[in-house]
């Protein structure tokens, strides 16, 4: 049983918006966050504390390309909190920004100079 939800937005992989329940639960092995997203479900376990397993998953979910990732608690054990608790944002890693990524995507190149006329 979760001890923990939070609602997790950003923009996954294909730089597609989403927000989607995270599940934090308590396990012997330590805490571990799980998201479903589309056809994945995602797990990360092993982690000390509740706040350490979000951010190993969201280490994860940054690792395979998605961005501008920020989280929200919404229920803590079987207590809803509505939205009273703050939006925490995960700054990207060091690498091409978003919109880099997003450009090359579109345009399958990092862009650079002008062509000769």
């Amino acid at each position: 049983m979760p001890v923990e939800k939070h609602q997790l937005a950003g923009f996954d992989d294909r730089a597609r918006g989403f927000n989607r329940v995270v599940e934090i639960e308590r396990a012997e092995a330590g805490c571990k966050a799980i998201l479903r997203y589309e056809q994945t479900v995602m797990t990360v376990e092993g982690y000390p504390t509740e706040s350490a397993a979000l951010q190993g998953l969201v280490a994860r979910l940054q690792s395979l390309g998605y961005a501008q990732l920020r989280s929200q608690m919404s229920f803590q054990g079987s207590a809803y909190l509505g939205s009273r608790e703050p939006w925490i944002e995960y700054p990207d890693p060091s690498q091409p920004s978003f919109l880099g990524r997003l450009f090359s995507k579109l345009f399958g190149r990092t862009g650079g100079g002008q062509t000769g006329a």
